[in-house]
């Protein structure tokens, strides 16, 4: 029996992300700018494929253009076509020796901690290519591209495999001449006169901490809420109140001064920057790489704080 070879009837590379811009931008000039060609040439290569397929993408009108429901379609289906291509050509260019590494972060812990540390990874592993993303909040692994992540919290993240890092101490934050218009804030007492600055996330984070020091009269729910801890250290500089944060975070920032710590505790949270992973990704070599670096990192700031 002769095998019949399958003949390949696809349009150009070039003409697919000519229109996946277009239909992104609904707009040909726009497509032009992000691509660097000239409109005319959108407006050709659109045409072209349009030829190829014997179907119509877009309707055009005075107002502009618009997919049509066989353009819309396509567009859905090559969109998701492209995005693999590009992922198949990053995993070619950093393997078979290494490859890439998807990480979530936490924006402060990302900025603060982890970034100005990555270069001592990627000295000692060249063959791997770190790609940053950050996240707040809890995700499905199953359900995004990411190969592990940065939690901060306890053992709270589902189905996962979770090894604490850094960030378990935590302490009191304000800008200097915050203090200076209370009058200082010398003990627990004295945050009675403050403004608390909240974490939405984590509502019950200063009851916990008053409750631990023994302050009393302070109303722990008062107070602006913000999203993030790096949200909460620059409304603390920006003179907005008193703030509760992982130490790890705001270090540069009292040793620069924008930030004082006025007083002291002992208090240490349940809670920790994690590294979280799926269970799938337990034998990966890339990630056990960068979990014993990661590891070695906290260990030693660990023992210096």
């Amino acid at each position: 029996m002769t095998t019949v070879p399958m003949t390949w009837t696809l349009p150009s590379l070039s003409s697919l992300r000519v229109f996946e811009a277009a239909g992104r931008h609904m707009s040909f000039t726009r497509a032009a700018l992000e691509l660097h060609i000239t409109q005319s040439a959108v407006s050709h290569q659109i045409r072209t494929l349009e030829d190829h397929l014997g179907v119509h993408l877009f309707e055009r009108s005075a107002r502009g253009i618009a997919l049509t429901p066989a353009g819309a379609g396509y567009l859905r289906d090559i969109r998701n076509s492209l995005n693999r291509i590009q992922e198949a050509t990053l995993k070619l260019l950093t393997e078979p020796t290494g490859g890439m590494l998807n990480v979530a972060t936490p924006p402060a812990f990302g900025a603060r901690w982890l970034i100005p540390r990555l270069d001592r990874f990627r000295r000692a592993n060249s063959d791997i290519l770190i790609t940053l993303v950050t996240r707040s909040s809890i995700f499905d692994f199953a359900q995004e591209k990411l190969d592990a992540a940065i939690h901060y919290g306890h053992n709270d993240w589902p189905d996962v495999t979770s090894e604490p890092l850094v960030g378990a101490q935590v302490v009191l934050i304000a800008a200097p001449r915050y203090l200076r218009s209370l009058g200082g804030i010398k003990d627990p007492a004295d945050l009675a006169r403050a403004t608390l600055l909240q974490h939405i996330r984590k509502p019950d984070s200063w009851r916990r901490w008053l409750e631990a020091i023994g302050a009393q009269h302070v109303n722990a729910w008062a107070g602006p809420r913000f999203e993030h801890f790096y949200m909460i250290i620059q409304a603390a500089i920006a003179g907005l109140g008193v703030g509760l944060v992982p130490r790890v975070i705001a270090a540069d920032d009292i040793e620069s001064g924008q930030l004082v710590v006025p007083f002291q505790t002992d208090y240490v949270s349940d809670q920790n920057y994690c590294l979280v992973y799926p269970d799938s990704k337990i034998y990966d070599m890339r990630l056990n790489r960068f979990r014993s670096w990661l590891s070695e990192e906290a260990r030693a700031y660990n023992l210096n704080f």
